[in-house]
């Protein structure tokens, strides 16, 4: 067996739901299947999930198997990707709360990108555990019983975890060796004492929200012509010799 099929046989189950960080599914999906694995996508609901890239909508991905249909022990492995919405979609399901308590259980080996973190804390697994995470839910994370810390990755014990997409590269680098039961070199880090929050907000990931400071030409000239529309037309209606003939009349007692 080559070596880019380690993970040949392995069966490794990817949580997501719509608002997932597409490049937090995407790339670690890639180097699985390119290391051998199955990879079965699992959602909230059947059909399709959207992912987003920051703040803007991204590709559809289909939905092998719902919530309801996946079964721990029928899987290697767990990967529940970041992002702004799907996390907390997620940690607000019983069925994905369930889910992640089992494989956690069964000493299946779990990665969790940026806010994934997060339905862990819900599924009530964050206590007296070390992890990284977006920077954002770093106190969410202390407050659920867990070590933060500030590192591109850090695996405790079947948990890795990464800070989010612009650690990606670092996460693909350990994830292989990970799910076949090994944590890279550096990656494994355990301390009594959470790093401290950080002092200014990070940057999200290659477009930190700039578009909304600088709209496009095309959307200044829609709200433009939208507002120059609304003025025309509260003009009409002031002209309207029947309205203002009907403003005029009191008010019945």
């Amino acid at each position: 067996m080559g070596t880019a099929k380690k993970l040949a046989g392995k069966r490794i189950a990817v949580l997501a739901a719509d608002g997932f960080e597409k490049i937090e599914l995407v790339a670690p999906v890639a180097a699985l299947r390119e290391a051998g694995a199955e990879v079965v996508i699992v959602g909230l609901h059947a059909g399709r999930i959207r992912g987003m890239d920051v703040q803007q909508a991204a590709e559809l991905v289909a939905v092998d198997l719902t919530v309801s249909q996946a079964h721990a022990p029928e899987f290697d492995g767990l990967l529940i990707p970041g992002g702004y919405i799907s996390p907390d979609l997620l940690r607000q399901s019983a069925q994905a709360r369930d889910l992640v308590r089992h494989m956690d259980a069964l000493g299946k080996p779990i990665v969790l990108l940026s806010q994934a973190p997060l339905l862990l804390a819900s599924s009530g697994l964050a206590t007296n555990r070390t992890l990284t995470s977006w920077p954002g839910v770093r106190d969410d994370m202390v407050n659920a019983g867990a070590t933060w810390l500030n590192e591109e990755i850090v695996c405790d014990l079947n948990w890795l975890s990464s800070r989010g997409a612009g650690d990606v590269p670092a996460l693909i680098r350990a994830l292989i060796p990970f799910f076949e039961g090994v944590c890279e070199a550096g990656a494994t880090v355990r301390r009594a004492q959470s790093d401290p929050q950080r002092q200014e907000p990070s940057e999200t990931p290659d477009q930190p929200l700039r578009w909304l400071a600088t709209p496009s030409v095309g959307a200044m000239l829609s709200l433009a012509l939208l507002g120059i529309g609304v003025v025309a037309a509260n003009r009409g209606r002031r002209r309207d010799p029947a309205l203002e003939a009907q403003a005029e009349q009191p008010l019945a007692p």
